[in-house]
């Protein structure tokens, strides 16, 4: 199995960027939250043109701050496509007021829709489905909506670390894609190795899922960075992986980077042009400007029409 490369990050030999990394990375994406957005005085000296900013909605997090952030995205020419995380959304009206604000402030007309890591719902809504059900993204005339895609499974849906209600969610959200005028796709949580992504993704296509896949990267941290939020998040398979490297003390404190997961994802869309991963989503864990630069080094200098 492919595994990330722990080396110290010295930067790309010049000429030695891979043409199918390069391809890969294009119009990828990138998650903020408004404190971290705060930090970042011109997201234009960071990303490359279009491209596409989640603003993740934390419980906790006033819907004004949420939309002030969009706003300033829009503002600086970068498309926002904010959470939506059902189990803090207290009812249809609630619903109906963050899409008119984000629309009538900050433009917004695409949306991340997920259940959101709350036990206790704070009104009837707890899961994605439901906030489609409402047809209020359809009745704004929202243009995308993105849902969650999970290659390691969800604890939260599947308490007992099986794949039913998982599987039978996407099977859902890919029969709302056939009834919906915005564009549909996964946006995933983050994963480490590119077998087991790859399996997860071919079997979704066996199963008739044809949504596109928007894979969830986590970007350059330190390693006890990266476990700390494989628990919070639940990743069970990568946090096995990250829990064997820490064995090492000598690698403790060198940089974690996706190099190695993207050069295997690469490779196989290469070979497999139609393979259903269509774009990377960045999960800035080791801080948006680390990330960004770490996806412009290796290849994502330039952002294209996100399409998929």
């Amino acid at each position: 199995m492919a595994l990330l490369n722990f080396k110290k990050d010295t930067g790309p030999v010049p000429g030695s960027l891979s043409p199918e990394v390069e391809a890969f990375l294009q119009g990828y994406s990138i998650e903020v939250m408004p404190r971290t957005a705060e930090k970042v005085e011109d997201f234009r000296a960071l990303l490359p043109t279009g491209t596409r900013v989640y603003i993740a909605h934390i419980e906790g997090t006033p819907i004004e701050d949420m939309v002030a952030t969009a706003k300033r995205l829009n503002a600086e020419g970068f498309p926002v496509m904010p959470h939506f995380p059902a189990r803090i959304i207290e009812d249809a009206a609630t619903l109906k007021d963050w899409i008119a604000r984000y629309q009538g402030e900050a433009n917004v007309d695409q949306a991340l829709l997920l259940a959101g890591g709350v036990d206790t719902p704070y009104g009837n809504f707890h899961s994605s489905m439901q906030l489609l059900e409402t047809g209020a993204f359809d009745a704004a005339g929202f243009k995308r909506l993105h849902v969650a895609g999970h290659p390691e499974g969800n604890k939260d849906i599947d308490p007992d670390g099986g794949l039913k209600n998982v599987e039978e969610a996407v099977a859902w959200k890919q029969k709302f894609s056939e009834t919906t005028d915005a564009k549909m796709a996964l946006a995933t949580q983050f994963a480490f190795e590119a077998d087991p992504i790859i399996a997860w993704a071919d079997s979704l296509k066996a199963a008739g899922i044809d949504l596109p896949i928007h894979i969830g990267i986590a970007g350059p941290a330190k390693l006890q960075t990266m476990i700390k939020f494989a628990i919070a998040c639940g990743v069970g398979a990568s946090l096995r992986v990250l829990q064997r490297r820490a064995k090492d003390v000598t690698k403790l404190l060198m940089p974690f980077e996706p190099t190695e997961v993207i050069a295997g994802l690469a490779a196989h869309k290469a070979k497999n042009p139609d393979f259903n991963i269509a774009q990377v989503h960045f999960f800035p864990l080791g801080g948006i400007k680390t990330n960004a630069h770490w996806a412009i080094e290796n290849g994502g200098a330039s952002a294209v029409p996100a399409s998929a």
